[in-house]
Order: C-alpha cells, then sequence, then structure tokens
C-alpha cells in the first residue's frame, strides 16, 4: 500500500505510487493509462507545492485558479478543523446549519444587490447545470416552454456536464465531439479580443440582430464576464458584456454571468460584471470560492427568478445535491470571504499585473508567439501552434514554477499572496517558454 502519510518519499515508493497512477487513475482530459507520469506531489505550504523528491515549484495555476491564498493557511485550516469537531456533513433536505446560513448571508452582502437568493451546488460544472435550470424552469413556469434555448458567444467554457457542455464553444472547445447528443443552442460569434480595445459597431449590429432573430425561443444568455476562461484565456471590453445585459433586457431574457474563474478579485475588480457595472439575473460562483480547500459552487439569483420559478407547476427548484452546502465547505468558505476582504487584495492582484505586464513586455517578438496579455491577477502567452505540454513544463520546472498549458495557451493565474519576488519567478518562466516557441 502506499503511505497516506506522505513526505518526502523513496525513489522506490514513489515508483510504486506512479505505477499504480498510470495504470488505473484517469487524470482530466488524459488517457488511460496514462502517456505521461504525473508529478507527484506530498505537500502544499505558501504558493508552493512539494514533490516526493523534495523539489519545490511555485505553484502559476493556483490550482486551477482556486487557491488565491495558497496553501495550508492557518486560518482556513482553523476554519476546517473547527467545523470537523462540530459536524462535517448533514444533508440539506428538510435541515439546515449555521455555516450555510452564514456563508448565504455573505453572498448575498457582497455580490450585487439584486442577488438575494442562494443556491449551494458541488462543484463550478452542477452551478451552471442550476443556473441553466433555473432560466428553463422559469420561463416554463410562466407558461413559456419554447423559451428553452441559451444565447451565448464561441469561445466560451462553462463546465463538463451535458448542459454545461452545450454552451460551450461548440467548434473550438472541448466537447465538440459531443454535439450530436447536446442541446442546440445560439453562438454568436466571439467578441473581439481585448479589454480596452474600442467597441466593434459591426459585431454589436450582428449580435443585436442573432438575438432578435431567435429571441421567442431564449431563455436567457450567458457568458463569463470579460475573460473567457478555458476557452481560450480571451479578455474582451466591457462595452460587449453591457451590450448582452441591454439585449437581455429588450427580448424579457435572462442574463446568466458564469463568475467561476472571474470572482473573488481574478481580473482586478471583485466581480467581472462590476468591469461594466452589470448585474446579472443569475450568477454562478466556485473555484476559489472555498479558497482552493474543498469543493463547492453558488448560484444566486433575483427574487423574480426564484418567485417566478416556485409559482409554476412543480413548485420547486428540481435539483438536490447529496453534499449540497456541505459545513465544511461552507465553513471554509466564509473563512476564505473574510481572509479576501480583510486584505487589500486589490493591491495584490495590481501587483501581480504590473509585475507580468513588464516581464512580459517583448515576449510577444518571439516567432512563435501570437500574442500577450495580462488583466488582474492573470497572464496568457497565446502561440501560434499548439505547444508540447511536457516541453514547455519542463522549461517552467527548470525555473521553479508549475505550469499547464492547454491548446495554444502558456497562462498562469497565480495566488494572490505571491511575493513580487515569486511573480517574477513565474514571469521569467513564461518569458523563457515564449522564447522557445
Amino acid at each position: 500500500m502506499i503511505p497516506l502519510q506522505l513526505g518526502r518519499m523513496s525513489p522506490r515508493e514513489t515508483e510504486r505510487m506512479l505505477e499504480f497512477d498510470r495504470e488505473h487513475i484517469w487524470h482530466p482530459y488524459a488517457p488511460m493509462p496514462a502517456a505521461v507520469s504525473a508529478l507527484p506531489v506530498v505537500s502544499a505550504s505558501g504558493v508552493r507545492l512539494t514533490l516526493a523528491d523534495g523539489t519545490e515549484l511555485i505553484d502559476g495555476m493556483s490550482s486551477w485558479w482556486a487557491a488565491v491564498h495558497g496553501y495550508n493557511h492557518p486560518k482556513l485550516n482553523a476554519a476546517v478543523t473547527g467545523q470537523l469537531g462540530k459536524m462535517a456533513h448533514v444533508m440539506f433536505g428538510g435541515l439546515t446549519h449555521p455555516p450555510a446560513v452564514r456563508l448565504a448571508e455573505r453572498l448575498v452582502e457582497i455580490t450585487p444587490e439584486p442577488l438575494t437568493k442562494v443556491f449551494f451546488a458541488d462543484s463550478g460544472s452542477v452551478g451552471v447545470e442550476v443556473a441553466i435550470k433555473m432560466a428553463l424552469q422559469f420561463w416554463r413556469s410562466q407558461g413559456r416552454p419554447e423559451r428553452r434555448r441559451l444565447l451565448t458567444v464561441r469561445g466560451g467554457y462553462h463546465g463538463d456536464t451535458f448542459g454545461d457542455m452545450a454552451v460551450c464553444d461548440p467548434v473550438n472547445g472541448m466537447h465538440h465531439m459531443f454535439t450530436d447528443v447536446l442541446a442546440q443552442h445560439v453562438f454568436a460569434p466571439p467578441p473581439p479580443l481585448g479589454y480596452s480595445a474600442d467597441p466593434d459597431e459591426a459585431y454589436l449590429g450582428g449580435l443585436a440582430e442573432l438575438a432578435a432573430e431567435h429571441a421567442g425561443e431564449l431563455a436567457a444568455i450567458i457568458a463569463e464576464p470579460i475573460v473567457q476562461g478555458a476557452g481560450g484565456m480571451r479578455f474582451y471590453a466591457p462595452e460587449y458584456l453591457q451590450a448582452l445585459r441591454d439585449i437581455a433586457d429588450e427580448h424579457g431574457l435572462l442574463l446568466i454571468l458564469d463568475e467561476i474563474a472571474t470572482g473573488f478579485g481574478r481580473t482586478g475588480e471583485l466581480w467581472g460584471c462590476d468591469h461594466a457595472e452589470v448585474v446579472p439575473d443569475i450568477m454562478c460562483l466556485g473555484k476559489a470560492l472555498t479558497g482552493g480547500y474543498m469543493t463547492m459552487a453558488a448560484t444566486l439569483c433575483t427574487d423574480r427568478v426564484a418567485d417566478g420559478i416556485t409559482s409554476g407547476e412543480a413548485g420547486v427548484l428540481m435539483h438536490g445535491p447529496t453534499y449540497m452546502a456541505n459545513p465544511l465547505a461552507a465553513a471554509v468558505a466564509s473563512a476564505s470571504i473574510d481572509l479576501l476582504l480583510s486584505r487589500d487584495w486589490r493591491d495584490e492582484v495590481d501587483a501581480i499585473e504590473a509585475v507580468l505586464t513588464s516581464e512580459l513586455d517583448g515576449a510577444a517578438d518571439f516567432p512563435g508567439v501570437a500574442d500577450v496579455r495580462v488583466l488582474g491577477a492573470i497572464g496568457v502567452v497565446e502561440a501560434r501552434e499548439p505547444v508540447d505540454v511536457q516541453s514547455v513544463q519542463e522549461i517552467a520546472m527548470a525555473h521553479g514554477v508549475w505550469l499547464r498549458p492547454f491548446g495554444k495557451l502558456v497562462y498562469t493565474m497565480p495566488p494572490y499572496v505571491c511575493t513580487e519576488d515569486e511573480v517574477h519567478h513565474i514571469a521569467a518562466a513564461l518569458q523563457a517558454i515564449a522564447e522557445s516557441l
């Protein structure tokens, strides 16, 4: 058996673990058995991952954008252990508990004012599924079941479950092989690239025309605000987000904003929608919600949406995960929010943005680089061709950094608590990768 209390492991123990992993454990978007061995992490503290051989790597990914406070934080540890001594889990059907109520109060307090109702889910993907269900059930309750399609933009990513896959990019996304079995929604072209770019009036006109053409069958518009994450790490101007809100209002549609990747300060504002001073009807939260400690998501909606659903034939929202509002996750989520808002997180994110902007200046001049972009605590090097993941990771690790590229994209979303020197290390790794392309 592989030892459960992992510290620095012997080469023999490490190889046994990796051999079993390769042959039996499926990793995200990976073959079985694995073509390349995963790196064995035995502990994590601050912003560093420690491998079985003692190597330390700065985590430039925040564990897929979730660990914004880094690892092994004493306040978050205390929240988990304190709750563990009281109640690790209890069903949420017919029961409630203080951690869930406190977290819901906190979320209602810090999200845009009209969002007053909170549904807890057990992952970001499920949170988006819940949002889609809310929109569809809302219109069914209004006697408009024909309003069952969603309008979205290409280049988006919203999760791996079936409802989510149907609103991800159907051509260049990760789920094109399932297109023939997914719900068919309405896709606009991706918003033009560039956070600071002047809005393209022709694009805005086409967006309005597409919405008008399908308005009678649309339930909602769904989008990632300002930053399209795993669909391409694309940044777009706030005016396009405002246009989606205006279109929704014009045709009486709901606006769903997927803030799972953009929420809790990642883009330089607390919420992505704050860049455009837009308020959604439904908002999805996840990833950084618990500071990377536990899997949890929340879908918030307005009174209008909640009242519309509960006034319909079912009288209830037809969803209820087993681990909904898990007390451990709720306790650490509240602690994570308190920790974030107790610090000057804007200065932290601004400092990361400044270093990445300065250090990556000129990287776009390398022949293999198509574009370099930075927004908030996000830095992206886009290659002209798909990158070799293993080669890129070897370069990053030579600089003491962990990065996980995909497709043509090499990017970083570091923990906010990185020191300036640690961000310089991350930027140096990205610069070296850009030069190698």
